[in-house]
């Protein structure tokens, strides 16, 4: 049997010391990916650098400031209360639907600065507001119909009185921006716990589809259908996912939207902090086109920097919670609320809920 002597490939030094550096940088990947995250921040405002530079208004020490911003999170330049920073995350329907700034999608989030953590708590859209005569869903609505970019401010003010602490910021996204983002990152993972059928999902233009006389409008909707267990959804089955109110038992409930909604969100969150779109320029660089054109928010550049840099800190701890349903009744439709469903609070007023709110903050 004869022996044959396989002749070694030649090494190539290169790869060797490119293979050398790249599991140095492994062993730090969390820096790594800070580094990243501050370069995409500083580099999507490139275009207005160059503007500015060319009129001889604007230096880089302003970009170096960002920077500095996001790795030392100066807290004095970013409004707190108690070492927290509050949030008001909106979501509206935008053009091309029925109430385009009706808000179904109400979520206070609050940041803890000391121990980066992150706490969501979805406020039901259906909360009666007296001074306004309307829901809470509306008062975006109503404080642009008052002044111009008003509804931010009456949103948030009118969140405060129901939460018991101050909103330093709000953010609000259509949904259009936020099918494009979940198509950006290349879907998400949800993790379905209870499968629904929903035969009365309205299909977007329909709203006021007469159906050929069709006295229960059918035309007007399509059934959608989710099945236990986990799915990739892309934006469009996600937007439905969160939507859908119509279903029979208890998916149909205002409770179970809120905690689809928030399964959304911490979907996404995990989706945003993976290596996969972290260490992708690209991605990265693409979600920002579909966040600046379709957010809108009172954060100036530096509290966002701020802002992501403790979001990648409490990355491992984020909770979710919703308004508990004890502390608010729903009362007979009747004249005194529009004849509309609503809820108010049980107790009469907000205290309750204030201490409610304040315990589930503590207690993360």
């Amino acid at each position: 049997m004869q022996n044959i002597k396989q002749n070694p490939k030649k090494i190539n030094k290169k790869k060797i010391v490119i293979s050398k550096y790249k599991r140095k940088l492994l062993k730090h990947v969390w820096l790594v990916r800070t580094g990243l995250i501050a370069l995409i921040l500083l580099s999507s405002y490139l275009l207005y650098f160059l503007i500015s530079l060319a009129l001889g208004r604007f230096g880089i020490s302003s970009y170096l400031n960002l920077f500095s911003d996001f790795v030392f999170t100066p807290i004095q330049k970013i409004h707190t209360a108690e070492n927290r920073t509050n949030i008001l995350i909106l979501g509206k329907g935008g053009e091309g639907h029925e109430a385009p700034d009706l808000t179904d999608t109400i979520i206070f989030a609050s940041i803890d600065h000391v121990s980066p953590s992150l706490s969501l708590i979805s406020l039901p859209r259906d909360i009666w507001i007296p001074e306004l005569r309307a829901k809470l869903n509306s008062t975006y609505y109503w404080g642009n119909q008052k002044q111009e970019n008003g509804g931010l401010i009456l949103a948030k003010s009118t969140v405060e009185n129901i939460v018991g602490l101050p909103v330093h910021y709000g953010l609000v996204i259509d949904f259009s921006g936020f099918m494009k983002t979940i198509d950006v990152l290349g879907g998400i993972e949800v993790d379905i716990e209870n499968g629904f059928v929903d035969e009365k999902y309205p299909i977007e233009g329909k709203e006021d589809d007469l159906c050929d006389g069709d006295s229960e409008f059918k035309c007007r909707y399509e059934t959608v259908r989710f099945e236990k267990g986990r799915e990739i959804m892309n934006g469009e089955t996600a937007l439905v996912y969160a939507r859908s109110r119509n279903a029979e038992g208890d998916e149909g409930t205002d409770l179970a939207r809120e905690i689809r909604q928030q399964k959304i969100l911490t979907a996404i969150q995990v989706k945003v902090l993976s290596s996969e779109i972290l260490l992708s320029p690209k991605k990265i660089f693409s979600i920002w086109d579909v966040v600046r054109d379709s957010v809108e928010t009172d954060m100036d550049l530096s509290v966002g920097a701020i802002l992501a840099r403790r979001f990648i800190q409490a990355k491992d701890k984020i909770s979710s919670h919703v308004l508990s349903e004890d502390l608010l009744i729903n009362p007979p439709v009747q004249y005194r609320y529009d004849n509309l469903y609503v809820f108010i609070p049980e107790a009469g007023d907000w205290e309750d809920i204030h201490a409610w709110i304040s315990e589930t903050l503590t207690s993360n």
